[in-house]
């Protein structure tokens, strides 16, 4: 007895969970981006790697301790002023500017121009990781600082620590003891409060250009000077 003949067939492949299948039919069926959605994922991407290019370039700073009344610039004003402050010294021959209680000026100022020479005047000696460039200063005593400080500054920057007459007219003091013999370009950022008394006591005016803190201060600060910027910072407002 022959035994019957058996064809076998191939079992169809089931197609395991890594296995994508598709319908040629199917293919225009997928999801697209529209040219709007495609323009509006090109400007996060971009935006997001402009954010990961400005932490990079931050300065980094210690923390603000608000007992010592410390509130720093963010970083649009902090360039702006170094910006500036770079400008004044290409018209110097001799160039050297002295911070008073600004680190947050210090920190970019040294990161613009870091061959001009700058000290630091400030009463928190945790910025004495600056070195020889850290003088401690305490308003309380305006002229209470080395002799090497007097009258050797022909850019002179201020902000003073507290919105009070005292503070103010203290800070003048030592303005006037490290300002060098002549001209000598003196900025003080301070509240606007402040406007007539700094045009009393170190005839200064402001200029349109607004600084702002990083930790979004309330009282509304002004940038004054001794001299007239041109169209820079926002002009020079000659009449208060």
């Amino acid at each position: 007895m022959m035994s019957a003949e058996v064809k076998l067939e191939k079992e169809p492949e089931i197609p395991t969970s890594n296995t994508v299948v598709v319908n040629e039919d199917d293919e225009d069926d997928l999801p697209t981006l529209s040219s709007h959605a495609l323009e509006a994922l090109k400007e996060f991407l971009a935006e997001q790697n402009q954010d990961a290019a400005d932490d990079a370039e931050e300065v980094p700073l210690v923390a603000e301790d608000w007992r010592l009344s410390q509130f720093w610039y963010d970083r649009r004003t902090a360039e702006t002023i170094a910006a500036e402050v770079a400008t004044l010294c290409e018209t110097i021959p001799s160039p050297r500017v002295s911070c008073i209680a600004c680190p947050t000026l210090y920190a970019y100022l040294k990161k613009t121009v870091s061959t001009v020479p700058a000290q630091l005047l400030e009463y928190d000696k945790r910025f004495e990781q600056y070195g020889s460039e850290f003088t401690f200063y305490d308003y309380n005593q305006p002229e209470d600082l080395p002799a090497s400080l007097k009258h050797s500054f022909p850019i002179v920057v201020a902000d003073p620590p507290y919105l009070s007459k005292e503070c103010l007219e203290k800070i003048a003091e030592t303005i006037r003891y490290l300002s060098r013999p002549g001209e000598s370009y003196i900025l003080l950022l301070t509240g606007s409060v402040q406007t007539d008394l700094a045009a009393e006591v170190l005839g200064l005016r402001p200029c349109g250009f607004q600084p702002q803190h990083s930790s979004k201060l309330g009282n509304e600060f002004r940038l004054y000077m001794n001299y007239d910027p041109g169209a820079r910072l926002d002009g020079w407002e000659k009449a208060l």
